[in-house]
């Protein structure tokens, strides 16, 4: 699986936004049982065509202010996240993304 970034250091865990909220335990780390529906998104490739990429972040303070405080969100160990990746269609990994309308990214207007 290829990262669409230039690499970098990689922490030991990725936080991945998933597509609904998972139980929590009392410090507030996601519950893990069973599949999680990780966040893809179609991102356009240099010939012209779509490939799916899962987006990730290098903490939970990165995600929160690319998506905001009410993104459910699971953290996950580097070296496991091509694995639990496999089947789910993405090809690469966005590491860190701006998304437009973020906190961290002011948007035109």
């Amino acid at each position: 699986m290829d990262s669409t970034q230039p690499p970098q250091e990689t922490p030991d865990v990725l936080v991945l936004p998933t597509m609904k909220d998972l139980p929590r335990d009392e410090d507030g780390a996601p519950l893990l049982e069973g599949a999680v529906d990780v966040m893809l998104i179609p991102l356009q490739t240099e010939s012209g065509g779509e490939q799916l990429v899962a987006l990730a972040f290098s903490t939970v303070v990165r995600l929160v202010e690319a998506m905001g405080e009410e993104q459910p969100w699971v953290a996950l160990p580097t070296d496991k996240l091509e694995a639990a990746l496999q089947g789910s269609g993405a090809g690469a990994i966005l590491m860190d993304p701006r998304l437009p309308g973020s906190a961290g990214n002011p948007t035109d207007g």
